[in-house]
């Protein structure tokens, strides 16, 4: 017996070296997983966006409407988000939740495909809305699997991810349309949210500590500066570029001469181009720090609007993508890292989701605002004024980040 008890010991540092390797092999196929899971799923919400304010607008000519139509998107993450986080906190589930987000997203699909008129746009729109909630769970999940110092770091991983997968949807939309008229591209996009769906039943979820809701605590996470600071900038940036890239910049450029594919490049562009921001971050956000890349970020978000509001044509159109793509690449992930950097993993997904939800108010308001701005004075000047506000906002907030931040 002291024989076998010897040999024991001999070999446990090979079977913990064993259960070592085992258990990063396994993360390593969470990460693959949950990356083309979320690349699928985003491809299915961006696949019809580039001609989306277009195809809005030939439904009725009141830009206000169109307006309407985009904000649906944002206002359900702001409602939603939130209490999404914490029932997830509250179950220690995330996956069943995040499959049901992705059944929204392919139901929003066909429903718009399918729509005769604006009321139809309004809710395939909301149900897209319902779908991007999920996001929340999605950034949690895979945080998770990389240590707490890493918050950034992860989150500008699975956002470039996120951002290719924009970039590949977008970049075939007016091909799409030639191909098959508007209706084809939401088509495609609920099949690739059916394949994100099958992808996301391979995942292996262990159950998580509850916490149970508690509106003391989500009181305490809304009042807590490292939370609330970079989510109330993040209405700032997403007001910009959802008034912007993904509200009226495409409708300005049709003005300009652009073809359903031009749209469609531009906006493919800008993508990418977040994506390369996104790349940038996770590279140097260390060196560099968070409070001097948001100051660049929202420096430059400005000067892209700027460009917008005075373009005469389709180049200053494109070089102004180019900005906004770069500089929203940079801030996003910071910010969304930072949001949950200082919070125990028990309550991350309502830290989360209290930091989408805040954010998606300038995704809300950005297309809606704009809208009733871009039907009373024009496209262009609200441009500028856009332009004025984000500079303002951004930069003064990025003051206010502790200087840990």
């Amino acid at each position: 017996m002291a024989q076998s008890s010897g040999l024991d010991r001999q070999s446990s540092p090979g079977a913990r070296a064993t259960k070592t390797e085992l258990a990063r092999s396994s993360n390593r196929t969470l990460i693959v997983l949950y990356a083309v899971a979320c690349a699928l799923f985003w491809a299915s919400l961006y696949l019809y966006i580039p001609t989306l304010p277009v195809y809005a607008a030939s439904r009725t000519s009141n830009l206000a409407m169109v307006g309407v139509v985009l904000s649906m998107y944002g206002l359900w993450q702001a409602v939603i988000r939130l209490p999404l986080g914490i029932m997830a906190d509250w179950v220690g589930r995330r996956k069943p939740f995040i499959i049901a987000g992705i059944g929204f997203a392919a139901l929003g699909a066909l429903t718009m495909g399918r729509a005769q008129g604006i009321p139809g746009l309004i809710v395939g729109r909301a149900f897209t809305g319902f779908a991007a909630s999920v996001w929340v769970l999605l950034v949690v999940a895979f945080s998770g699997l990389f240590p707490p110092e890493d918050a950034v770091r992860a989150a500008a991983i699975l956002t470039s991810v996120n951002s290719v997968a924009r970039m590949l949807a977008t970049s075939i939309t007016g091909t799409l349309n030639a191909a098959g008229g508007y209706p084809l591209a939401f088509y495609v996009a609920a099949g690739l949210a059916g394949m994100a769906m099958l992808v996301m039943l391979l995942v292996r979820e262990p159950r998580r500590e509850i916490a149970a809701p508690s509106f003391q605590q989500v009181g305490t996470l809304i009042t807590r500066r490292d939370v609330l600071l970079p989510a109330l900038l993040g209405v700032v940036l997403q007001y910009a570029v959802w008034a912007s890239t993904f509200g009226f910049t495409q409708n300005l450029a049709q003005s300009l001469g652009a073809t359903d594919v031009v749209l469609s490049l531009l906006m493919s562009m800008n993508i990418g181009l977040v994506f390369v921001g996104n790349l940038t971050t996770s590279a140097i956000v260390r060196r560099i720090g968070s409070r001097a890349m948001l100051a660049l970020s929202f420096f430059f978000i400005a000067l892209g609007l700027g460009l917008l509001a005075l373009a005469r044509g389709l180049p200053m159109v494109f070089a102004a993508q180019i900005l906004l793509g770069l500089s929203s690449g940079v801030g996003y992930p910071v910010l969304m890292g930072l949001s949950i950097r200082y919070v125990d993993d028990k309550h991350r997904a309502t830290a989360m989701g209290l930091f989408q939800s805040v954010y998606a108010v300038g995704m809300f308001g950005g297309p809606w605002i704009s809208g009733i701005l871009a039907d009373a004075i024009s496209i262009q000047p609200m441009f500028a004024l856009t332009a004025v506000v984000c500079a303002v906002l951004g930069l003064t907030g990025t003051r206010l980040l502790r200087a840990r931040q």
